[in-house]
């Protein structure tokens, strides 16, 4: 079952089982554009597991940022965020929404195989990641597209 909140849970999910990201969304002309990256076959935004020390939303930062090379984001919508239920060997996916000014991507290396971990990216309409997403990630954008109106 997914959840939107608004504060940071006294209950966070442990070491190894929250994945934080962002839904980040950039202005072309009128409309929205969200960005997805591509591992194999599944679409969705940037994240990754939280480390020790870190608040979710410091890890969801990090991520975007060794994803993407992303490291403007602005948190218009507040830090609200929306979690999925649990997938792939019970994680939780956390998912904030900011907005940022770049648009180019530089695919970052993975910690562990010096490789990227995505295949590729994706600026795309929300009507488009909807239609990508898996119905895990659809949730996601549900709720993003609903709070910036894409």
């Amino acid at each position: 079952m997914s959840e939107e909140s608004d504060r940071e849970s006294d209950d966070e999910p442990p070491l190894g089982k929250l994945s934080c990201g962002v839904v980040i969304a950039r202005r072309d002309g009128e409309s929205w554009l969200t960005l997805l990256l591509r591992a194999y076959h599944h679409w969705d935004f940037p994240k990754g597991l939280r480390e020790a020390g870190e608040t979710p939303l410091a890890a969801a930062v990090r991520e975007v940022r060794e994803e993407t090379g992303i490291a403007d984001l602005d948190f218009v919508w507040s830090e609200r965020h929306f979690e999925t239920g649990p997938y792939s060997r019970g994680k939780t996916a956390r998912y904030y929404l900011a907005k940022s000014e770049t648009g180019d991507v530089v695919l970052g290396p993975s910690p562990d195989t010096g490789e990227p971990e995505h295949h590729e990216w994706r600026w795309v309409s929300f009507d488009e990641a909807h239609d990508l997403t898996a119905p895990r990630v659809r949730d996601v954008v549900r709720w993003s597209r609903q709070i910036i109106g894409a």
